[in-house]
């Protein structure tokens, strides 16, 4: 019991002292600071002063004078470091935190000594870019190194990496000329000076300018990929075609391959413009040629591209593909990149099947998407997001079943805004063949007003009836044969389909009126997979390109 008694007076005890030492230390920074000593008591532009007193945990702000200080290190609440400014003069320290501040009795003494580098530590030979050191006395005053061409005016700062007394590291700077001298910049007490040009000597700077040995580009189409040879070609920061940049692909020394860029600067068909490159920190620029020839097709073009069924199971959640931007979507991107407006008002979005109840500004805030779907009679068909306000919710973001990973967010009703319709182009039909024949020979050049013009009176695209659009289009009809119900298979098709792009009027009696844009579509492969044991071809994917009208038409 005894023993006892004298823990608790002991652990009492300590509460006590600790609580005494939580005072004292919240009396300490309470205060403003106190400034007792610091050393040296002179020096030079850059020197370190060591400041000694109280409260200095809590500082916000060094004053040498009117000159702000670097606080370098701070050692404890008793002791912090400070480093002597550009251009100080001598006079009193001041420190200040939230409390207010503290000013020493006496003054520093500001020496302004001049830097003397040591002619034979400079490298005569450099690179851009390079790390360089250079030794001396008093290094530690200089505010800028520069870089100046042999026979030229302009200066080329440096930026400074580290420096003290006795010496100086920096990187060497853009400078015009392989001949450059090298100057340092410091205060003298009154005014910035700067060495003389003559105190080192002169420095060969190796530029490594790249240098392109490729001459012959002629015509390219966007999309291409050209390839340029040469030396330091790494050093090349940007390619541009005209004032476009381009995408590099590859970029070693002696090889660089970009892109052919698209640009709304560039007109349908022939441009001839410039081939440029820029090195050196864009600092430097080279025109390779003025007759670069860039092909703009009539038509947007998609190549290969792969969208999946609703089956949760699929390779990819990605089921959404626009012909106006080239892209597939994931369906994570359904709510905000793909169909934001139907994600808002759901099945308000229209007032019947391809018949848009939105603002025409809301309406073409949407590009125009398709996608594909198992039907549980053992099909897979392609759709237009209008057409229906029960497919929609069986898309998921996730392989979860949960509604709220539907990415309509719930199993409600919901309608697709953009509204399309198809037409099967069927080989043995005359005007169809005529078209696909275009297709598989590479002469689809244009798809615009001329080249398949509207009769609205006679239903007709171009040569193409469209007395008969369907709101989907299954594989009995695109790809006929090929695929049984409920068994799977991987197959190539050959099928071809109008896809029409209605505007915000949506799909009328007629299906020639209202009319946006029109495209084509080439599915080339099925990959035909059935969704957990149903017949339902749900988890496929198809392989497609995608022939689309670049502008509107106008009625």
């Amino acid at each position: 019991m005894k023993k006892m008694k004298y823990i608790f007076t002991f652990l009492l005890a300590a509460c006590f002292l600790v609580s005494c030492d939580d005072l004292s230390m919240n009396e300490t920074i309470a205060s403003a600071p106190v400034i007792e000593s610091f050393m040296p008591a002179q020096g030079s532009v850059g020197s370190k002063i060591v400041v000694t007193g109280k409260a200095l945990n809590g500082v916000t702000k060094a004053l040498l004078g009117e000159k702000e200080c670097e606080i370098a290190e701070r050692l404890s609440n008793t002791s912090l470091t400070i480093e002597v400014p550009n251009e100080a003069r001598t006079g009193k320290i001041t420190l200040v935190n939230a409390e207010g501040e503290g000013v020493s009795e006496s003054e520093f003494a500001v020496e302004y000594p001049a830097p003397l580098a040591t002619a034979s530590s400079v490298q005569t030979e450099v690179e851009m870019g390079n790390k360089m050191l250079i030794s001396g006395k008093n290094m530690n005053v200089i505010s800028a190194v520069y870089f100046t061409a042999n026979g030229g005016t302009v200066k080329h700062e440096a930026t400074v990496i580290s420096k003290n007394v006795n010496e100086i590291v920096f990187t060497v700077p853009y400078v015009e000329k392989d001949d450059a001298y090298v100057t340092f910049a410091y205060y003298d007490g009154t005014t910035t000076q700067e060495t003389a040009a003559d105190l080192l000597p002169m420095l060969n700077v190796k530029r490594y300018q790249p240098e392109v040995t490729t001459t012959e580009f002629g015509d390219n189409s966007v999309g291409d990929e050209i390839t340029l040879t040469g030396s330091y070609l790494n050093k090349i920061n940007k390619v541009f075609v005209g004032d476009v940049e381009c995408m590099v692909s590859l970029q070693t020394e002696n090889t660089l391959k970009f892109v052919v860029p698209y640009s709304d600067k560039f007109v349908d068909g022939h441009n001839q413009t410039s081939l440029s490159i820029t090195y050196f920190d864009g600092i430097e620029t080279r025109t390779l040629t003025e007759q670069f020839g860039v092909n703009v097709p009539f038509v947007y073009f998609w190549k290969d591209k792969v969208i999946y069924g609703q089956g949760r199971d699929v390779e990819s959640l990605a089921s959404f593909f626009s012909p106006e931007t080239g892209l597939v979507y994931a369906n994570s991107l359904w709510r905000t990149a793909v169909d934001p407006i139907s994600y808002k008002y759901q099945a308000n979005t229209c007032a019947g099947k391809n018949l848009p109840k939105v603002t025409e500004e809301e309406y073409n805030s949407v590009n125009p998407y398709f996608f594909f779907s198992g039907v549980s009679a053992g099909t897979l068909q392609i759709n237009t997001p209008a057409g229906s306000n029960s497919l929609l919710r069986n898309f998921y973001m996730i392989n979860n079943s949960a509604d709220e990973y539907r990415v309509t967010g719930s199993n409600g009703n919901c309608y697709g805004t953009p509204c399309l319709s198809f037409v099967y182009l069927n080989p043995t039909e005359p005007t169809h063949k005529t078209i696909i024949d275009q297709i598989k020979n590479g002469a689809l050049e244009k798809i615009d007003e001329h080249t398949f013009p509207i009769d609205v009176a006679g239903k007709k695209i171009g040569n193409i009836s469209v007395g008969a659009v369907k709101q989907s289009v299954n594989n009995t009809v695109f790809a006929p044969g090929v695929f049984a119900v409920g068994a799977e298979k991987s197959a190539d098709v050959d099928a071809f389909i109008l896809v029409i792009y209605y505007n915000v009027k949506g799909q009328a009696a007629n299906a020639a009126e209202n009319i946006k844009r029109i495209g084509f579509l080439h599915i080339k492969h099925v990959d035909f997979k059935l969704y957990n044991n149903t017949k339902a071809p749900s988890s496929s994917s198809v392989t497609f390109d995608m022939y689309w009208m670049k502008h509107d038409y106008q009625y």
